[in-house]
């Protein structure tokens, strides 16, 4: 079976299924295939992009010790982000962030310390708080 990418005379396209190329070619002669937006007979085919299955290659696995090398770096780039943007609040960080999500408190960005029972209770009370990464080991330290 070959599919085609057609089109009549008054520019509505459409895709026909033949059996083989000179199948099109023998129906279009005889005046079998048409458009079935308009019925016009004048029909030709349009350039079509083939359908070739097993050509795709496989993308190299990525590297274990560079995928790592990379992580550690967004993680620090995070860090040093909110340590440079937000307010640090300390070990009132849950406090905090629940006045500031109930109107209580200016509005801003903060981090700070809590306890897992703590950030617990804030996401059951629907504020929204998402751990800091832990500063990764600094590369040029390593042994």
């Amino acid at each position: 079976m070959i599919r085609y990418a057609l089109q009549c005379d008054h520019g509505h396209g459409f895709e026909a299924w033949f059996g083989a190329s000179a199948d099109y070619d023998d129906q279009a002669e005889r005046g079998l295939v048409e458009c079935p937006v308009c019925g016009s007979h004048a029909v030709s085919k349009q350039i079509m992009a083939p359908a070739v299955a097993g050509t795709r290659k496989s993308a190299a696995a990525p590297d274990p010790a560079k995928m790592q090398s990379m992580m550690m770096q967004v993680a620090r780039e995070v860090r040093s982000h909110v340590e440079q943007n937000f307010d640090y609040v300390g070990d009132a960080f849950a406090r905090e962030a629940r006045d500031i999500h109930e109107g209580r408190s200016e509005k801003r960005e903060i981090y700070g310390e809590a306890t897992p029972a703590e950030v617990k209770k804030l996401k059951d009370d629907g504020v929204p708080c998402a751990p800091l990464p832990p500063l990764p080991p600094d590369p040029t330290r390593l042994n």
